[in-house]
């Protein structure tokens, strides 16, 4: 077993307990976004194998596939295993997703969750209505689910593209509307859409769902194939009970917790290591593998695993197998006046920015400001407008729902209304870019103040402060002196303080574990705080990692002109120490595991650590600040 070269792990700018935070929103959305790109080919390419050999495509996608065991039998084509089968690990990442923003996003403050939900169910509600409206008393009526569901790969994608400058917040609100379209789509599939429900099979299969709550609490070590096991049971059981087995996948994400590894857990983890490293048998190595995974949250190793599955194969597979349909003049005239294709694209892009956007001040208006969105309004209206971009569940309903000639245009409503409200989102985004900067930083940030991760505001009486006192935007870092991606951090926050105007706080964090001077280094740098020399030692021993046992400390602090004698008798009478666990309660507090964690201006900073992305941090952050409600870690 090998240990990864330290320099390769941090040349992105980024540390190991960063990337392992694979569950934050910001890698979420980078994965959907950049798999829009291949969702759009699946749909590019079914259109066009359609249109150049329909009885070629439809041949392929109705070809059976069945598997025997013994005497049972599972038969189903092909575009019905990609539906109800693959699409399940598509549903699981939706449900994986959900929870993560209900225990670790913006939705752990419930009340956030207030304006989301509403405007995702009414941007459902309202939506449905229209297409009922425009179907009522014709065939169509029955396929009124189509024009419920926004598509959160495509729509992210497109916003990225749309609006490259647009806040994080809002990416974090559409998520949040899409989430609940999403989870209420498949309640509906599961309610509505299914047929000749079958009590038994359902009810193992929701017994199947319940056995990973109750292993998770009470039987952690259960091996991966237990799970394996029960998912498969719960897939099976509803496939056989009537209900759309792809509500498996979402079930069992909703009941996977995610939260952040803690620091027992991580130490813990750390020792077996350290056994492993001293002997290293297969025993061994088995069981510090098994700490170091068991650290992470299973929401988080389940998204990490299945999430660039299901966005950049399984979603435009599913694309492949069900885009495809014969376009033709003939065809277009028919469809453009049906009331299917009508009622899909009316219902998307009308019914979708004014549910979404009209819910979200009418609940600001009677609420009298106590719920407002996280937003401004010009970006409430852009997620109301590329919320009309529906895709995957919409076509799944409309396989349900729908066969034939009516099939093909409700997709060819579901392609147009993705086309239309992609246009008309580029038209907002365009004409908000052109306003002025103040205006602008309103109308895309609003005026809600953000949640704060660090829980100790920074205290100018207590903590080391560089940069000018009454800068609008402050950073915190939580470091270790021996750790090597500290000290590869350094120059980037160094750069950051010479080119932006920003208040820099640095608080310990040693992690003994790992890194065996840390500790006598933090207590170092306080003793020489004491005499008035923290920066000049905190800049030599990042400088100078290799440097930091008791010799070398005093050998720095006579370079400096300090009391090395003084530095000596502080270390062995642990003076400082009270000061650096004081530190490391407050990290403790803010749910800090690993070294370097940047708060910016009281928020965490999940992203890269080099300077273009600090810069990039702290950008926003002031533009926040100018609107008058960004929240600085002041006393």
């Amino acid at each position: 077993m090998s240990t990864p070269d330290p320099h390769e792990l941090t040349d992105s700018g980024r540390t190991m307990w960063a990337r392992s935070l694979s569950a934050q929103l910001t890698a979420f959305l980078r994965t959907e976004s950049g798999s829009s790109g291949v969702l759009l080919f699946g749909i590019v390419a079914a259109l066009a194998w359609a249109n150049l050999n329909f009885a070629s495509y439809d041949a392929v996608w109705r070809t059976d596939l069945s598997i025997h065991v013994g005497t049972l039998q599972l038969g189903m084509d092909l575009r019905t295993w990609v539906g109800s089968g693959l699409m399940t690990l598509f549903f699981l990442v939706v449900g994986l997703e959900a929870r993560r923003e209900l225990d670790l996003g913006e939705l752990r403050d419930r009340s956030r969750l207030v304006i989301p939900f509403a405007a995702g169910l009414v941007g459902m509600a309202i939506p449905v209505l229209i297409f009922a409206l425009v179907n009522a008393g014709g065939p169509g009526l029955r396929g009124w689910g189509v024009a419920m569901s926004t598509d959160t790969a495509l729509a992210l994608g497109l916003l990225t593209l749309l609006g490259r400058r647009l806040p994080e917040r809002l990416r974090g609100f559409v998520v949040t509307l899409f989430i609940v379209d999403d989870v209420v789509a498949l309640i509906v599939i599961a309610v509505v859409y299914s047929s000749n429900i079958q009590w038994l099979p359902l009810v193992v299969a929701i017994a199947a769902v319940a056995l990973f709550p109750i292993a998770l609490r009470w039987f952690p070590r259960l091996p991966t194939l237990f799970y394996v096991a029960a998912g498969l049971l719960a897939w099976g059981s509803l496939l056989f009970s009537g209900v759309d087995a792809v509500v498996a996948g979402l079930a069992i994400g909703l009941v996977a917790p995610a939260y952040t590894p803690g620091r027992d857990n991580l130490e813990r983890a750390a020792g077996l290591f350290r056994r492993f490293r001293e002997q290293p048998t297969p025993q061994l190595a088995r069981s510090a593998g098994a700490g170091l995974i068991g650290t992470l949250s299973p929401n988080e190793r389940l998204q990490t695993l299945y999430h660039p599955w299901t966005s950049y194969l399984i979603v435009p597979l599913f694309a492949l197998a069900n885009a495809g349909i014969k376009i033709d003049g003939p065809f277009l005239a028919t469809a453009y006046v049906s009331p299917i294709t009508l009622g899909v694209i009316v219902a998307y892009v009308v019914g979708k920015p004014i549910a979404v956007t009209g819910t979200s001040w009418l609940i600001t208006k009677v609420s009298r400001g106590h719920f407002t969105p996280p937003v401004g309004w010009a970006a409430v209206a852009g997620a109301g407008t590329i919320a009309g971009v529906g895709f995957t569940v919409a076509v799944l309903i409309a396989t349900l729902a729908f066969h034939g000639e009516a099939l093909a245009q409700a997709k060819l409503g579901i392609l147009t209304a993705a086309i239309l409200s992609s246009l008309i989102t580029w038209i907002l985004f365009r004409v908000t870019s052109a306003l002025p900067a103040k205006v602008r930083a309103r109308a895309l940030l609003g005026e809600v103040e953000q949640l704060v991760d660090l829980t100790m505001p920074v205290d100018p009486e207590r903590d080391h402060i560089r940069g000018p006192e009454d800068a609008v935007v402050t950073v915190v870092e939580y470091g270790d002196f021996q750790c090597p991606y500290c000290g590869r951090a350094e120059p980037s926050v160094r750069k950051l303080l010479a080119d932006v105007e920003v208040r820099f706080v640095w608080r310990h964090l040693p992690l003994t574990e790992v890194h065996p001077q840390a500790q006598m280094a933090a207590e170092a740098s306080e003793a020489a705080a004491a005499q008035g020399a923290f920066w000049e030692v905190h800049d030599a021993m990042l400088a100078h990692q290799d440097k930091l046992e008791e010799p070398d400390l005093v050998e720095l602090a006579n370079s400096l002109g300090l009391d090395g004698d003084g530095l000596v008798g502080a270390l062995n009478t642990r003076q400082f120490a009270p000061r650096v666990a004081e530190d490391v309660r407050t990290a403790d507090a803010s749910g800090v595991a690993g070294t370097p964690t940047f708060f910016i201006n009281g928020q965490r900073h999940y992203g890269r650590y080099d300077i273009d992305s600090l810069k990039a941090a702290v950008a926003a952050a002031h533009e926040q600040a100018s609107v008058g409600k960004g929240r600085r870690c002041t006393t």
